[in-house]
């Protein structure tokens, strides 16, 4: 049965991408998916540029892409130019740029396949442990939440192993791992995970510096489709020199799959 408008999650919404009359794709960004300032968030972006991706795709699921953040992306109207690539039974690639009234903000590389639920044959990074939901620190609350748009969005539960920083206790480490979902109760996709991949905030934070740190270059790998329910991501860094840190993040779905890798670069939080 066809959703009606209402039931239409607040995420499907927000990413939604139209085809023009001259052929090209359009999208209405939303900037209630901002990280403050009004920049929208790195993984929002990449849902609608998958959107875009899947439009002549011959197959359902991004599995891999490779995004140069080339300037911040305010809400509003945006233009997505889609470039087919090589496509086969098994793979098929495209180079999407995204362009706002200040030109091109996003440029990314973009693989589509499709993606089943076998457990993993082999695998090094078994899923944390975490105490349950309700024992861990909620990043929104009740009466509204942070001013941040993408917050209130999303139902992230810090575990408080690594949320001291939220009580005035931080870290040596720069590691934080949550619990996540979005807000609206939606069950994860992959698209969905390329926003987890980029939701947490930056892992300086954890260590009590506070701050934007614009992400440069992030590549999210797809590996699976995740179960309903929440999911868990973790997000370190491992090395910060030169105004420059690395992150990466892993997400386990609700099963204790991995369903999801990203590693990104960004600019020192200033």
């Amino acid at each position: 049965m066809p959703q009606t408008d209402a039931e239409i999650s607040a995420f499907d919404r927000a990413t939604a991408v139209t085809r023009t009359e001259g052929g090209g794709v359009r999208a209405d960004l939303d900037p209630g998916w901002d990280v403050g300032n009004g920049v929208l968030n790195g993984g929002y972006l990449l849902g609608v540029v998958a959107r875009a991706a899947l439009l002549d795709s011959p197959h359902p699921h991004p599995v891999a892409l490779s995004a140069s953040y080339l300037r911040a992306t305010p809400g509003g109207p945006a233009d997505l130019t889609v470039t087919a690539g090589p496509a086969g039974r098994t793979l098929a690639h495209s180079t999407v740029v995204l362009s706002s009234a200040a030109g091109p903000s996003l440029a990314v590389q973009v693989t589509t396949a499709t993606l089943g639920t076998d457990r993993a044959d082999y695998t090094v990074n078994p899923a944390p442990r975490l105490p349950g939901p309700d024992e861990c620190v909620p990043t929104r609350t009740s009466e509204g939440g942070p001013a941040v748009g993408l917050a209130r969005q999303l139902d992230t539960r810090l575990d408080p192993a690594t949320a001291g920083w939220t009580a005035g206790r931080p870290s040596d480490v720069r590691l934080l791992r949550a619990w996540i979902r979005l807000a609206d109760g939606r069950d994860p996709d992959p698209l969905a995970l390329l926003l987890f991949a980029d939701a947490l905030p930056p892992t300086a934070f954890a260590v009590g510096r506070p701050g934007w740190a614009p992400t440069v270059q992030l590549q999210v790998l797809v590996r699976g489709l995740p179960a309903p329910g929440w999911s868990v991501v973790e997000s370190r860094s491992t090395e910060v020199a030169g105004g420059w840190s690395d992150e990466e993040c892993r997400i386990w779905d609700s099963t204790g799959r991995l369903v999801a890798q990203a590693r990104q670069l960004a600019r020192v939080a200033r």
